[in-house]
C-alpha cells in the first residue's frame, strides 16, 4: 500500500542498490511512475518498489549541490524532468532490447554464414584446380615445364604419370626414299627424316608402310613401332625434342611382291 507523508509525499527504495527516498504523486502522474536513484543513477519504477520506512539517511551526504539536484529525483517540481524525458522512452525499453537482440543474433549469423560460402567455395576452388591439373597435365607439363615437378609431385599422390604429348599435326615426314639391294633379290631398304615441329617433346609416333604395285594395288603394310625403328642410342622414354629431326633406315626382305611403290605415314595408336 502506499503511505503517503508530508505533503502527499511516498518513499520507495532502489532495486539496485536499496537506496530509499520520497517522491511525489504528482511526479510520479507525471512520469508514469518513472524515477532515477540519486545514488547508482538506475532508472526504475517507483509504484513497484514502495517502502513503508523512512528513507535512507545516506541521501543526506553532503553532495555538491547542482549534482544533488541533477541526479537525484526527490524535490516535489510541477515541471517534468526534462533529463528523463528526453533520454529515454520507456515505453519502448522491452522492444528496443529485443530489436537489438534480434540485430546482433542476425550480424552473427551473417557473419557466420559468409565465412561458410568462403570455405566452400575455397574447397570447391581447389578441387576444380586440382581436376584440371589431372585431366590437362600433359598439355601443362609440356607448355610451361617450369611446373613439370610439381605436377610430378601431384602424380605421386594421385597415382597418375605424365606422359609426353602426342600431336600427329605437328610432325612431319621431310624426306624418304626405297632402295632396291641389287646384291640381294626382293630386299629393299627404306630411308626417312621425321621431324618434330612442335615447341615441345613428343612421342615418337608408328610408321605404317604399305608396299604397292604399278597398278596402286596394296601388297603388303607392315606397322613399325618406335623400339623398331630407332637407334640403341635413342632413348624412346625422352621422345624427340622440339624443331628436332631424326633419320630412320629399315631393310625389308619383301621375298617376291615386286613391290614398284609404297606410302609411308605416321600415327599414334
Amino acid at each position: 500500500m502506499l503511505i503517503w507523508r508530508e505533503e502527499m509525499n511516498a518513499v520507495t527504495q532502489c532495486p539496485e542498490c536499496g537506496t530509499r527516498f520520497k517522491v511525489s504523486q504528482a511526479q510520479l502522474d507525471m512520469h508514469q511512475g518513472m524515477v532515477r536513484c540519486g545514488r547508482c543513477q538506475v532508472i526504475f519504477n517507483a509504484t513497484k518498489q514502495l517502502a513503508d520506512n523512512e528513507p535512507s539517511p545516506q541521501l543526506n551526504l553532503a553532495l555538491p549541490q547542482e549534482k544533488m539536484q541533477e541526479e537525484v529525483p526527490v524535490k516535489i517540481s510541477t515541471e517534468p524532468i526534462p533529463a528523463i524525458r528526453d533520454k529515454y522512452d520507456f515505453s519502448h525499453l522491452a522492444t528496443a532490447s529485443a530489436e537489438k537482440a534480434l540485430e546482433t543474433s542476425s550480424a552473427v549469423i551473417k557473419k557466420n554464414v559468409h565465412w561458410s560460402w568462403v570455405v566452400v567455395i575455397l574447397l570447391l576452388f581447389i578441387v576444380l584446380l586440382a581436376q584440371t591439373a589431372y585431366f590437362f597435365r600433359v598439355e601443362l607439363a609440356a607448355h610451361l615445364p617450369g611446373i613439370k615437378l610439381v605436377l610430378t609431385s601431384y602424380c605421386k599422390l594421385s597415382n597418375c604419370d605424365i606422359p609426353l604429348p602426342k600431336k600427329i599435326d605437328r610432325w612431319s615426314i621431310e624426306s624418304s626414299d626405297l632402295e632396291f639391294d641389287p646384291k640381294q633379290a626382293g630386299v629393299i631398304a627404306l630411308n626417312a627424316i621425321l621431324r618434330n615441329r612442335a615447341s615441345f617433346a613428343q612421342t615418337y609416333p608408328n610408321l605404317e608402310l604399305t608396299l604397292i604395285n604399278s597398278m596402286d594395288e596394296v601388297l603388303a603394310r607392315r606397322i613399325f613401332l618406335p623400339a623398331e625403328y630407332l637407334k640403341p642410342s635413342e632413348d624412346e622414354k625422352q621422345g624427340l625434342l622440339p624443331n628436332h629431326e631424326m633419320g630412320i633406315k629399315l631393310h625389308l626382305d619383301t621375298a617376291d611382291l615386286k613391290a614398284t611403290g609404297y606410302r609411308l605415314f605416321l600415327f599414334y595408336p
